[in-house]
């Protein structure tokens, strides 16, 4: 357990450490802050691996769509604890709102684009359940409608009031997803290749690492936002020192908390199971929008602060041409390599417009 759980050890050190040498970095200019930044980002990856090893085998425990639920939701929350925390201790108005336009950008072109090109080339064309990204890709263009295009028209002294509204809205839509995707249509999420009996690990053996791993899930999310708490106290003396674009920081906290989802995605790619893909990203996407935003609303609220979450031209523009994109090839239920390809065209233009766009 200590040799697989070793970026555990090591994050706590990092974070022991970290507290009381942060001034002292700041202070030794560049080459300090740099280090530091650097070796908090790579502990941070490698502790997010560990979350998606642990999400994984409660995933094949209890099964789809449990299994991708508890992955999206543990990826999200790294995004919330980390998001908050930043949030907290910068004076950055937009970084929310490029945080959460960063994370559909990597869970639907970056993810499923990636995973479509290398589960074509291995097994051709991978089916999915069509009902499932028709249901996901609805739910995504009416919160992103309501969280990050309609702001840009609620006039300033009305802000406090559509929150509240927004806090509402995205609490009552979870929830009623939550229940569709649990209760009613849990078919929709599944996919079961004919001739192919599901496997499911309900050993005696493995009820009881059950536990085992929710604890460890949970002590990998806490480390996650002490170090969080580190980063946030050298980002702004990163970006100043080494001139790095505005929306970087933002793009960081969609990779990290992303980085569980990739690697089981691109995993399921390769073994055929575009339906897990598919869950994984577009579910990601959505929880990213109804889970992150309100949090982020209620912070705005009691600091009495608005928070800047209506997106600028160039990113509605990516975005609809992102959710587009999407209802086109998820049309019939099978992905190819072409279509990963198109996804993935949009992917490499959203990382070209984090360092032209400022």
């Amino acid at each position: 357990m200590l040799k697989n759980e070793y970026p555990l050890l090591l994050a706590a050190i990092t974070a022991i450490a970290g507290f009381p040498l942060e001034h002292a970095l700041i202070e030794n200019g560049a080459l300090g802050v740099g280090v530091a930044f650097v070796v908090i980002i790579l502990v941070i990856i490698a502790v997010s691996m560990r979350v998606a090893h642990h999400a994984e085998v409660l995933a094949v425990h209890f099964g789809e769509p449990y299994g991708t639920m508890i992955l999206t939701s543990s990826a999200v929350i790294v995004e919330v604890v980390m998001l908050a925390i930043l949030m907290m201790n910068s004076h950055h108005p937009t970084l929310a709102r490029d945080t959460v336009y960063s994370a559909v950008m990597i869970d639907i072109n970056g993810i499923i684009g990636v995973a479509a090109i290398i589960g074509g080339l291995r097994h051709g064309e991978q089916k999915y359940n069509l009902d499932a990204s028709n249901s996901y890709i609805a739910m995504l263009l009416v919160s992103l409608g309501i969280a990050m295009f309609i702001p840009d028209f609620v006039p300033k002294e009305s802000w406090q009031v559509y929150s509240v509204f927004t806090i509402v809205v995205m609490i009552i839509l979870y929830s009623v997803f939550l229940r569709i995707q649990t209760v009613e249509h849990r078919y929709f999420f599944r996919y079961q290749k004919p001739g192919v009996a599901p496997v499911r690990e309900h050993t005696q053996e493995a009820e009881a690492a059950v536990l085992k791993h929710v604890s460890l899930l949970v002590i990998s999310v806490v480390l996650i936002g002490v170090l969080a708490e580190i980063l946030s106290a050298l980002l702004e003396p990163a970006t100043d020192l080494f001139g790095m674009p505005v929306a970087l920081p933002a793009v960081l906290i969609a990779v990290i908390s992303a980085s569980p989802e990739i690697l089981t995605a691109m995993r399921a790619a390769l073994r055929d199971e575009m339906q897990t893909v598919i869950n994984i990203a577009l579910g990601a996407s959505l929880s990213t929008v109804l889970l992150t935003v309100p949090v982020i609303e209620i912070i705005a609220l009691l600091t009495g602060s608005r928070i800047e979450m209506g997106i600028t031209p160039v990113q509605a523009a990516m975005l609809l041409l992102t959710l587009l994109a999407a209802m086109i090839n998820l049309h019939d239920g099978e992905s190819n390599v072409l279509e990963g390809a198109v996804l993935f065209a949009l992917f490499a233009t959203f990382v070209a417009l984090t360092f032209v766009v400022i």
